[in-house]
């Protein structure tokens, strides 16, 4: 566990890409199995311990410190794990030996909600304030280490010498702590056998177009849909569904499992069909009515029935057992066609293309396109075979541009990980009418993303000089600073006081020179509202 703290320790401090991934790969080659196995399980976050929750943190802290105290640190520190490890009082007597990544992981798996509170303390008890702070990430599942899980992934091979696209695929067939993995990887075993297995493969992802035209004779354009990514994969019999990210979210959309049934990996965008069923968009509803279905473990009949999912077609990357990756996009494209006819209309449709006899007139299309649906265009070279990850020149995303509206700022909080120190993380509002006439601010997004650090301090300072109240870890602030706030679109929503809920706010200036009574209205936000 001492040597995994200071992994930990050390990717904390670290900001280098490549840093990471010495350290990382370092750790791995040096440490036996298990523990390195739990620990790259750690760093993705592919660990739950239900039993031990921050809540149950904050309490054995308050049964041990000043209440006050833990409160006020907290807030100062801004992270639950930092501020409960420099805190945690050093027990009486000598301690016993600090446990290893895997004894730590075999006792918060032992652990229940009658058990933890008195469990959890003897197993911090034999660690110092570095080891703490390693076993909260590890039993909270919030590492924040700045280790994504390709990241993690790319050290792994490095560490190895193996090919990272193999791990990735490898990687979703196992369970922590990855036995199989490293037999293959550092051993040289035989692969992992996951033949009959309904195994996850990378995606294919685009770059942005930015300012390059391209030549439509060497590109197809499609609609970008504004959903979820997803892959069906259906393989001996069973059928899951895939994020973007390799999670099995086949649970919280049922009805797509049994709409599979031959051997197929599918590439296409889930969505759901709302009450409006006309336009460009084909029945699919906003992204709002997806996000109703978004992390449920359970899915209600009403919610079957009224937010029924589909998929919309994009790519076919295998097909009767023959692999089709390798073929040229041109190819892949007509084999998605003609298998079309054997699925059911009701759970899949093709993602269709885009003519246009220039690229000028392409951009043209793309400008007019505001269907809640729809995210822009993607441009996909002919020729392209479908590789996974991001490859220059072959696929690219052309996002439409971004509404814009004034806001005023209403609410801060402080950010987490480097960000603790700084209020970072912004609750805007638009006027309920008038000003001049005592029309009320109501709160219609937050963001924490689209300024500089520069930016970033001078927001901070002004939150400090301008807190008018204090919420435990949320400041009011007077109404005196603009924000020009872009978002993608903006639907109704009965969970916020306005109505209105945004889709993906950020800031886009910040408009020191406005006066707040220049904001918009709530009536010009539900004037985007599409039907």
């Amino acid at each position: 566990m001492e040597e995994f703290a200071a992994l930990v320790d050390a990717l904390v401090y670290t900001r280098s890409r490549n840093e990471k991934l010495r350290l990382i790969a370092e750790y791995l080659q040096a440490t036996p199995d298990p523990d390195r196995g739990w620990a790259l399980a750690a760093l993705t976050d592919g660990l739950d311990f239900p039993a031990v929750k921050s809540s149950t943190i904050r309490n054995l802290l308050k049964e041990r410190v000043d209440p006050v105290l833990w409160t006020l640190s907290r807030d100062f520190v801004g992270d639950t794990a930092e501020t409960a490890s420099f805190l945690w009082p050093d027990p009486p007597g000598e301690a016993a030996p600090p446990p290893s990544v895997s004894e730590a992981v075999e006792a918060l798996s032992g652990m229940t909600r009658a058990s933890v509170t008195g469990e959890l303390p003897r197993l911090l008890d034999r660690l110092d304030s570095s080891g703490r702070y390693a076993l909260f990430k590890i039993a909270t599942g919030g590492m924040r280490v700045g280790v994504s899980g390709r990241l993690a992934k790319v050290a792994f091979a490095q560490a190895f010498g193996v090919d990272v696209d193999r791990v990735e695929e490898y990687w979703h067939a196992l369970e922590p702590p990855f036995a199989d993995l490293f037999a293959w990887a550092a051993d040289g075993a035989e692969p992992p056998d996951t033949e009959n297995m309904p195994l996850f493969r990378p995606f294919m992802l685009a770059h942005p177009l930015e300012d390059l035209v391209v030549d439509l004779s060497d590109y197809a354009a499609e609609w970008k849909w504004d959903g979820i990514r997803v892959q069906m994969v259906h393989v001996a019999g069973e059928t899951r569904v895939y994020s973007r990210s390799g999670d099995d979210i086949s649970g919280t959309f049922p009805e797509m499992v049994h709409a599979l049934d031959f051997p197929a990996v599918l590439d296409g965008e889930l969505l759901v069909r709302g009450s409006h069923q006309g336009g460009e968009a084909g029945g699919a509803a906003s992204f709002n009515a997806l996000q109703q279905r978004l992390g449920r473990k359970t899915v209600s009949r009403k919610m079957l029935a009224q937010s029924p999912a589909f998929v919309r077609l994009y790519d076919v990357l295998m097909l009767d057992g023959k692999d089709l990756r390798p073929l040229p996009w041109t190819e892949r494209r007509a084999a998605l066609e003609k298998l079309m006819a054997r699925l059911p209309a009701t759970h899949f449709d093709l993602s269709q293309l885009v003519e246009a006899r220039d690229f000028d007139q392409l951009a043209t299309i793309r400008e007019g396109a505001r269907d809640d649906a729809i995210e822009g265009l993607m441009l996909k070279r002919r020729d392209s075979s479908y590789v996974p990850g991001r490859k220059t020149g072959l696929w690219y995303k052309w996002k439409r541009d971004p509404l814009l509206v004034d806001c005023v700022l209403m609410y801060a909080q402080r950010g987490s990980g480097k960000r603790s120190s700084f209020f970072s993380d912004y609750t805007f509002g638009c006027w309920d009418g008038d000003p001049d006439e005592g029309a009320d601010l109501l709160p219609v997004g937050k963001a924490y993303s689209g300024f500089t650090d520069e930016e970033l301090k001078k927001l901070d300072r002004h939150v400090r000089q301008n807190t008018v109240n204090r919420f435990g870890p949320v400041r009011e602030t007077d109404k005196s600073l603009v924000f020009e706030v872009a978002f993608d679109s903006v639907h109704e929503s009965k969970r916020h006081k306005s109505g209105l809920a945004m889709r993906f706010p950020r800031i886009h200036r910040i408009r020191w020179d406005k006066p707040v009574h220049e904001a918009d209205r709530i009536s010009a936000l539900k004037a985007l509202i599409r039907d």
